[in-house]
């Protein structure tokens, strides 16, 4: 395994750059370990997101999401860091991330997390009329 999981991200050209999509993957099987009990903690991922030039290829996002089972982290903390992780491969219009963890002691936990792609303004006509 490398030494950023990050890495383990593969991707592929989106075929349709020119067109707004969403892409919706359901995880229904991720887990980490709580990093104050050593307690496993599982959970459901959803993640959509608008490809702009890259698409995630599946079996790279599975084995990067099992690089987490013997983790321990907090819920906030390593749902921030996916949806870092997959900006930084995929480089997408938009992206969010829900990741709705099982109940524990009677409480469960969503966190979601969003991320859009600035849009890059044209520059404004400098010319001033005197």
């Amino acid at each position: 395994m490398p030494a950023n999981p990050r890495e383990m991200l593969e991707t592929f050209e989106n075929q349709f750059p020119g067109r707004d999509y969403v892409i919706e993957i359901v995880c229904p099987e991720f887990t980490s370990v709580c990093p104050k009990t050593g307690q496993p903690d599982f959970g459901t991922l959803t993640i959509t997101y608008t490809p702009d030039g890259k698409c995630v290829e599946l079996k790279s996002l599975k084995l990067y999401l099992q690089s987490f089972r013997n983790q321990g982290i907090f819920y906030e903390n390593v749902t921030n860091r996916i949806l870092d992780d997959l900006v930084a491969a995929l480089q997408p219009r938009r992206l969010k991330l829900v990741a709705a963890f099982t109940p524990r002691g009677g409480i469960s936990t969503s966190v979601t997390v969003e991320h859009q792609q600035q849009m890059i303004e044209e520059p404004k006509d400098q010319r001033t009329k005197s």
